[in-house]
């Protein structure tokens, strides 16, 4: 048991789980602008030795990042990156400022080791984000930067594309991807981007406008990767397969949260919204390992959901996943998490080459 789990964590129960992560991004935030604080979680990651992997054309520091939503206004990338985290996904940001869902709207199952949440995407739009994006790009960086783009809560789908390309157009010249977020269960419609017409034409128009962006800013094309559910049929599955392959779509993000309820005991799990944890990874799994068959390895993966310990992240890399991202598994394991992974893996490594 880590002094995490009994200190802190027992007092964060107390605590609104919105507020709480509040109160930690805070806290990082604060962290990561001066050199005591940067030391600070430098000494909580603990020695961590590069364990360099090559995917879509980037050359990732170790396997394992922090999932969009944890850093949804790109306040604390820097301090993640200082933990240990190979990439940091940020966002999901929308073109303009949205509050997202009445509060409370975030809520801890410990009996279930998971989460629900109904967010909706809040977060103070691209504009404002794009300083810190920009600092990002400036600074000496240590880690790759992912952006999920999102749609406004009340964009129609027809228009969708149109939401994404301006934030692709924004945080373009900072981002090392970009992930578009078709599979939140918070805002209403959004996962029907994944199938019918509107995946291809969005795609499409995604993938066209990378290569003008690429040329306009004289950099190499944009890894683009879509983010999916976990409730998706394997039909559906397929065909979206079909779509991202033939738009010539880098990669896949797999998971997003569940609407599923299976097995749980926790007195919250009525609460609608999206489900992330330990309930999730047996599916997550699953995806992979169909993704990575149907598509011969050919497509790269990030896994996500359920993820805490180094067997659940080697669990997605046998599965076919090329990396692993986490957010619930750090509420409930704390910031020395990525370090601990990280340092198992590497010793699994050693081993399994002796």
């Amino acid at each position: 048991m880590t002094i995490y789990d009994q200190l802190f964590f027992p007092v964060f129960k107390q605590i609104d789980a919105e507020t709480a992560h509040d109160r930690t991004v805070a806290a990082l935030e604060r962290a990561q602008s001066n050199l005591a604080g940067q030391a600070v979680l430098r000494r909580i990651a603990g020695e961590i030795l590069p364990q360099p992997v090559t995917v879509f054309g980037l050359t990732f520091p170790n396997v394992l990042g922090i999932a969009a939503g944890f850093d949804k206004d790109v306040r604390v990338a820097a301090g993640l990156g200082m933990l240990g985290f190979g990439h940091v996904e940020v966002g999901t940001l929308t073109p303009w400022p949205q509050p997202g869902n009445p509060r409370p709207r975030v809520f801890r199952l410990p009996e279930d080791e998971a989460i629900i949440n109904r967010m909706g995407f809040p977060n103070g739009g691209v504009v404002r984000a794009l300083p810190r994006l920009k600092a990002l790009a400036e600074g000496e960086r240590p880690f790759i930067l992912g952006v999920s783009l999102g749609k406004q809560k009340q964009t129609p789908l027809a228009e969708a594309e149109k939401d994404y390309l301006l934030v692709m157009h924004a945080v373009y010249s900072y981002a090392d991807y970009l992930a578009i977020n078709i599979s939140s269960p918070n805002t209403p419609g959004l996962r029907e981007l994944q199938g019918g017409d509107y995946l291809g034409q969005l795609l499409g128009a995604l993938t066209a406008e990378n290569g003008r962006l690429s040329q306009k800013h004289s950099v190499r094309p944009r890894p683009l990767l879509v983010k999916i559910a976990p409730d998706l049929t394997w039909a559906d599955l397929d065909e979206i397969l079909t779509a991202v392959q033939a738009a010539g779509i880098d990669g896949l993000i797999a998971t997003n949260t569940t609407l599923s309820r299976d097995g749980l005991e926790s007195a919250l799990r009525a609460e609608a919204g999206g489900l992330s944890g330990r309930p999730l990874a047996a599916r997550s799994t699953e995806i992979i390992a169909y993704v990575a068959r149907q598509t011969g390895g050919r497509l790269p993966i990030i896994g996500v959901g359920g993820v805490r310990t180094a067997a659940d992240v080697q669990a997605r890399l046998d599965a076919g996943a090329a990396l692993v991202q986490t957010y619930t598994g750090l509420v409930y394991e704390g910031p020395g998490m990525a370090g601990r992974i990280l340092r198992q893996l590497a010793g699994q490594q050693a081993t399994n080459s002796e």
